[in-house]
């Protein structure tokens, strides 16, 4: 009948989620390991939030190296200095991918009509044999939050969101 929301209401929520979009950590930003961080949202939803910090360089460590420890090896240009980033606190040695979308693995997640994530030793394998996407950060961990949390933090000014651009 009329009363119901129908599909509009669940749509309206859903654009209220982050997914594809920048968290900025605010002057306020309480938690240390998040001073300055600049945030890519790869998922959130009423279960929480997932996302990947791109300007906190991991310092040392290149993509060159990393290969190397895998096993993984690179010819010359593929994988030359390519820095590796601290994506966030949880699971710091799970690596991900965040790309342009001209690359695609069968677990690759397509997160808007720009950005994609992969998060596999097959996706290195290709970036080494130089058959990576064009535009890339390699990225270990992540920022999680639990359902509602993000929110909270919004409310209290933690975080700006902006609109991603594919040049940064």
């Amino acid at each position: 009948g009329s009363g119901d929301k129908g599909p509009m209401g669940q749509n309206e929520i859903s654009q209220s989620y982050l997914t594809g979009r920048l968290l900025l950590a605010m002057p306020a930003m309480g938690d240390p390991r998040f001073h300055k961080a600049v945030i890519y949202m790869c998922a959130h939803d009423e279960n929480g939030a997932m996302g990947l910090v791109i300007n906190h360089l991991l310092p040392g460590v290149d993509l060159g190296q990393l290969l190397g420890q895998l096993n993984i090896s690179a010819e010359q240009n593929n994988a030359p200095d390519t820095p590796v980033m601290s994506g966030g606190p949880v699971e710091t040695a799970r690596g991900f991918v965040l790309h342009s979308n001209d690359f695609s693995q069968s677990d690759t997640i397509r997160i808007d009509d720009d950005f994609s994530v992969t998060g596999t030793i097959d996706a290195l394998k290709a970036i080494a044999s130089g058959k990576g996407p064009q535009k890339m950060l390699f990225i270990l961990g992540y920022a999680g939050w639990s359902a509602g949390q993000l929110d909270r933090e919004l409310q209290d000014n933690a975080w700006l969101v902006a609109d991603p651009d594919s040049e940064l």
